[in-house]
């Protein structure tokens, strides 16, 4: 049974469709990626597995249990098990980075604050911010505060990440400092599911690439075949738009 299953999954931001019976199966353990152009519905999808936006039509299955989208209950015990990283760092702006790390896990999960604080300390260092521990926002480079927002998912121990171009809001020489932790947690074995315009980086990381448009799947498969082979003359004109860059 897969960890993860979409099953004809649409829905809507007002009047507007934003994903299209989307159906799709996530493994334990798995890196897949999405890729696609603006608008085609990759963040969308990361949100809804959120409970940031409800599905119009179909289904969840996460860990064998539906998730409901009208009960409270059903989807906090989602969102226990998954942990979204955005474009954006949204940092609390008047806290340092263990702080940033340990809020979450002391004031919504109510775990003790030493054993919070040890494995916050812990989760900082493996990012590669063990000596920015009580640095602000502020005084952290863009790649540093986005390395502190994964630390941060992390500590809330997550069974998988959701990553929503994670580099995109990041000075191209800082990149390679938030792609080196995902790296590590691939070799972890952690399930990821990871929104990025990176291909380079994607093709390496992703057991599975998926491309979308216009709100629906239009190809999946092994990142070689899909970048290498397009079946549709969509990902044909994409791959040709974005590698030629």
């Amino acid at each position: 049974m897969a960890f993860l299953a979409l099953e004809q999954i649409s829905a809507r931001y007002g009047t507007t469709p934003v994903l299209r019976e989307v159906s799709l199966e996530v493994q334990q353990g798995e890196v897949l990626g999405l890729i696609g152009p603006s608008g085609s519905g990759k963040s969308s999808l990361l949100r809804l597995l959120a409970g940031l936006l409800a599905p119009t039509a179909g289904r969840v299955v996460l860990g064998g249990a539906p998730v409901d989208f009208h009960s409270r209950a059903s989807l906090r015990a989602a969102r226990a098990r998954l942990a979204i990283v955005f474009q954006q760092f949204n940092l609390f702006q008047n806290m340092n980075a263990l702080r940033n790390v340990t809020a979450a896990p002391r004031l919504v999960q109510k775990r003790p604050a030493a054993e919070v604080e040890a494995e916050a300390r812990a989760l900082l260092a493996k990012v590669g911010l063990g000596h920015k521990v009580d640095a602000y926002p502020d005084e952290l480079s863009g790649g540093q505060q986005q390395r502190v927002a994964i630390a941060r998912a992390l500590a809330l121990k997550p069974d998988m990440l959701l990553l929503d171009e994670v580099t995109s809001a990041l000075d191209p020489e800082l990149v390679h400092e938030v792609l080196e932790a995902i790296r590590a947690l691939r070799a972890e074995g952690m399930t990821m599911l990871i929104v990025s315009h990176e291909m380079g980086f994607i093709r390496e990381v992703a057991d599975r690439l998926v491309f979308m448009d216009q709100g629906r799947i239009l190809e999946q498969g092994p990142p070689a075949r899909l970048l290498e082979a397009p079946e549709t003359q969509r990902l044909r004109d994409f791959t040709a738009r974005i590698l030629r860059h």
